[in-house]
Parts: C-alpha cells; structure tokens; sequence
C-alpha cells in the first residue's frame, strides 16, 4: 500500500484545526440552546402561526435536536 505523504506548515494545520474545532464547538452548543428552549403545545403552536400569518416566512437554520 502506497501512502503519499502531506507537508504542511504547523501555522497551516493549527489553522485547520481551529475552524474545525470551531464548527464543531457551534454546532453544539447550537444543539444546546434549542433544548433551552420552551416547549408548546400544537394548540398555542397554532394561535402562535396565526398570529404570524403575514409575517416573513424566510427560514435561516432549522435544527433538530432528539432528547
């Protein structure tokens, strides 16, 4: 088996790892703040949708988050 070796400087890869690190870091504690979040019912889910009926529908990030 054949394995190429990859240089880089170690300013590069500390780079790397930080945006990795970064990303992961956000999501999770993306994850966090949605568990934070009040719960409701279908009932008030509804009177909420109504209410926001000519309201912008435009959707940033929608996350789902299992208990």
């Amino acid at each position: 088996m054949n394995m190429e070796t990859l240089t880089v400087s170690k300013k590069e890869l500390q780079e790397v790892v930080r945006e990795s690190l970064r990303g992961a870091l956000s999501s999770e504690l993306m994850k966090l703040r949605a568990l934070a979040l009040p719960t409701v019912s279908l009932k008030e889910q509804r009177e909420i949708e109504k209410g926001l009926q000519k309201a912008d529908r435009t959707i940033g990030e929608t996350v789902t988050v299992r208990a």
